[in-house]
């Protein structure tokens, strides 16, 4: 919709008309776009989200600001409020980064040395890969908007920048799995893929991810006689078809 604002709203000097705070604590685990929406557009007024799916937020916290016009009460707060859900934990619903938290936790509680399951690993970053390449198609990048002059009605919702996705997914894995050849491997697999399919304005992000695993490697294989094999992208980790070496002494 055009009245929807993906980014980060600037207060400036403007007060809001009204500020709907969460009654209890909790994580954000869903917001009614539609109806906060149709709520905007019904009063011409801006309603700004204060935080993103996911976070956290303490009791009286700030939820969502109302700016312009005027009339909005206390009825309207208590409609407005109760469009944006809280609980005990965060969910995937809206919420892609705690899919790839869930994900990466798996994939760390694989590395652990009590368990040393470097292939389950492996299987992560296939399906990490593919949420990653789903994500990196989408302009993502949001904006900075204010109440003064570019956007007056309709709503903000802030969102998490496409690097923000990219390093929850990558680095934990390569902190805990640098010493496993086959998890270097399908990391430079999976990132060589992203680079080739995400948006255009999104492959900085990867050829950055890149060179940390780069020098990840050459830390810990730089004088090993198996640099070769840990600096080369195989989508199975290892045994699958090898791309060109990315690393030699």
């Amino acid at each position: 919709a055009p009245d929807i604002f993906w980014g980060v709203f600037e207060r400036g000097g403007k007060q809001p008309a009204l500020v709907v705070r969460s009654s209890t604590p909790g994580a954000i685990q869903a917001i009614d776009v539609r109806g906060l929406l149709r709520w905007a557009r019904a009063h011409e007024q801006l309603v700004v989200i204060r935080h993103s799916i996911g976070d956290f937020v303490p009791a009286g916290a700030e939820l969502i600001e109302i700016y312009g016009g005027s009339g909005a009460g206390e009825r309207d707060e208590r409609k407005l409020g109760g469009m944006v859900a809280l609980g005990a934990e965060r969910t995937i619903e809206q919420d892609p980064a705690f899919a790839i938290r869930i994900m990466v936790d798996i994939a760390d509680h694989a590395l652990s040395p009590a368990v040393n399951d470097p292939t389950t690993a492996v299987q992560v970053l296939d399906h990490l890969g593919e949420v990653l390449r789903l994500i990196g198609k989408v302009d993502i990048s949001g904006q900075r908007w204010n109440g003064q002059g570019n956007v007056r009605c309709g709503l903000v919702i802030p969102v998490r920048r496409w690097e923000d996705y990219l390093a929850l997914g990558t680095t934990e894995i390569r902190e805990y799995g640098y010493a496993a050849i086959q998890v270097m491997r399908r990391m430079r697999a999976m990132l060589d893929e992203l680079r080739e399919e995400v948006r255009p304005e999104h492959r900085p992000a990867v050829e950055d991810e890149l060179a940390r695993l780069d020098a990840t490697v050459l830390r810990h294989f730089g004088d090993s006689a198996d640099l070769d094999r840990a600096s080369i992208p195989d989508a199975q980790g290892i045994g699958g078809r090898t791309g060109p070496r990315a690393l030699s002494r």
